[in-house]
């Protein structure tokens, strides 16, 4: 794979073990961003593009959510407020925080409700390719009902090879990221499937529209402006509901892999937007790499 941030796993007492990636910057005052990858990704599938670039500016943490990638394994039903729970347990863990919390896509939510109902440990937001809500639409409440048919696909034996053909036809041969199509697929595999058909119900709960406003930190968004998942007329919804700054992508909703280095540059210029706008000492250091 391409350079990847050292992993580590957080062991919480009667929570679970977490697999995070950390990248500690060597300026202490540096900011530290808690990265939240979308549905069906981790967070190498989500943040590959960008870990350098943002490497340079900030510390950070990127965790597998609960079922993908190497995140934990559990038997209760997906709920976004635990995925939400589970970071903040992980930074209280760490001692890290306030942080900026950066949520692409299903992510978004998850800052969202990271920063709701732990406001102590968020000092900024920054959303990406996401919603206030997943569900207004008749379009959007077909695809949730298509879900148990999506779940079939995932146990299926070609599953594989729909991946591979899928990954093959998005990526572009001139993409920094084209070398390294077999691993993606072989990451992409990790993902537990009954929990990609629980997490996508989840996200057709999610409804943000009553409450989203009364978040009172500095946050941005990344709007992808060729999305065909998430509309962005809904994502710039979003952005007015947080007072977000705001910074255009043209991509669609798997830009993060299909343009990393457009991906990365806007995802470090927000990150660098939020952090300018905190108060000093509000953006949480990591204190060591141990």
């Amino acid at each position: 794979p391409p350079w990847l941030p050292p992993g580590e796993v957080v062991r919480i007492d009667g929570r679970g073990e977490f697999f995070i990636r950390r990248h500690v910057h060597p300026d202490p005052s540096a900011p530290t961003v808690m990265l939240l990858h979308g549905w069906t990704a981790s967070s190498d599938l989500q943040f590959l593009g960008a870990y350098e670039a943002l490497a340079e500016v900030c510390s950070f943490i990127g965790i597998d959510h609960r079922g993908h990638g190497r995140g934990l394994r559990s038997l209760k039903p997906f709920e976004l407020e635990d995925v939400a729970d589970d970071a903040a347990a992980v930074l209280r863990r760490l001692g890290v925080g306030p942080v900026i919390a950066l949520g692409y896509s299903m992510g978004g939510p998850v800052a969202l409700l990271l920063a709701r109902a732990h406001p102590d440990l968020v000092s900024g937001l920054v959303v990406q390719a996401t919603a206030l809500e997943w569900r207004a639409t008749l379009r959007e409440r077909l695809v949730w009902r298509l879900l148990p048919m999506m779940g079939v696909a995932l146990r299926s034996w070609t599953q594989p090879l729909v991946i591979r053909k899928g990954t093959d036809f998005l990526l572009d041969e001139t993409t920094p990221l084209w070398p390294h199509r077999r691993w993606i697929v072989a990451e992409t595999m990790r993902n537990e499937p009954r929990v990609m058909i629980e997490a996508g119900r989840a996200l057709s709960r999610y409804d943000a529209r009553e409450w989203a406003s009364d978040i009172d930190v500095p946050a941005g968004i990344l709007i992808s402006t060729k999305d065909r998942l998430v509309r962005p007329r809904k994502q710039r919804e979003l952005a007015a509901a947080l007072k977000a700054k705001v910074v255009e992508v043209e991509m669609d909703h798997l830009g993060a892999l299909e343009q990393p280095t457009q991906f990365a540059s806007a995802t470090v210029e927000l990150v660098s937007s939020i952090a300018a706008a905190l108060p000093a000492g509000t953006a949480g250091s990591i204190r060591s790499a141990s």
